[in-house]
């Protein structure tokens, strides 16, 4: 398993200030990456980035392009290079019933669930990519291949992101691969709904016997950002403990 080295490269992880995207950018520097964390603002992204030895932090939220060309910018200038691309900025604006959403939530969650990850991967093939060569990974979730009471949109959007991974890897091949990690209930804040007060019920019916840890997500992404993926595109890896079963 020496593919697991990722010394000399540089990953940019979208909504990396907490959770899963925080434990995958510490997996990545772990493997020997440069890091760039990223925070709605850069006070929460320096703090973030002052817990993982020479992380950087950037404010930049994701939905905003603007701010996302300046991030992949800085990190081509400040590391002359963008092999990796994480992209885990998430929201459920739209938590509840179909029948009760109004299309403000929905938009945002589609903004910053679909919208977002299409358009950091766009930046980062064209700025990098396409002519060296990278590995984008989407968070997904267990959602887009289920049904759940109050997560329709939201599952809706992941659903869409898991195709839009296969659509992704399609059109950046060779040189560029994209994969997606789809985790089930995760300790969280984004999915507190969902554990926070049953925790245990909820240990007790998976066939592991816990719920997830941002870690166990943050190792799955290293292993599809690394080569020892190389001949993975256009993948979903399902990281549940059990649940889809």
């Amino acid at each position: 398993m020496d593919d697991i080295n990722l010394k000399g490269k540089t990953a940019l992880v979208v909504g990396g200030s907490r959770g899963i995207g925080h434990a995958a950018g510490q997996c990545l520097a772990d493997l020997g990456a440069n890091l760039v964390l990223t925070a709605r603002n850069q006070d929460d992204a320096d703090k973030a980035a002052e817990t993982i030895s020479g992380a950087v932090g950037f404010g930049a939220h994701a939905g905003d392009e603007e701010a996302a060309q300046r991030c992949v910018d800085f990190t081509l200038e400040r590391f002359g290079g963008l092999d990796i691309l994480v992209n885990n900025a998430a929201t459920n604006a739209a938590y509840g019933p179909l029948a009760d959403q109004h299309y403000e939530a929905f938009r945002k969650t589609i903004d910053l669930n679909l919208w977002a990850p299409i358009m950091w991967s766009s930046l980062a093939a064209k700025g990098w990519m396409l002519e060296h060569g990278g590995a984008i990974v989407n968070t997904a979730s267990l959602g887009g291949f289920i049904t759940e009471p109050n997560l329709g949109v939201y599952n809706a959007s992941k659903a869409a992101l898991i195709h839009i991974t296969k659509q992704s890897a399609v059109e950046l091949a060779p040189k560029v691969r994209v994969n997606a990690v789809a985790p089930g209930v995760v300790r969280t804040k984004l999915s507190e709904v969902l554990w926070r007060e049953h925790e245990q019920a909820l240990n007790n019916s998976l066939p592991l016997g816990r719920i997830g840890e941002p870690e166990d997500i943050g190792r799955a992404i290293a292993f599809l950002a690394s080569d020892a993926a190389g001949w993975m595109t256009g993948q979903t890896l399902v990281i549940d403990g059990g649940a889809i079963l």
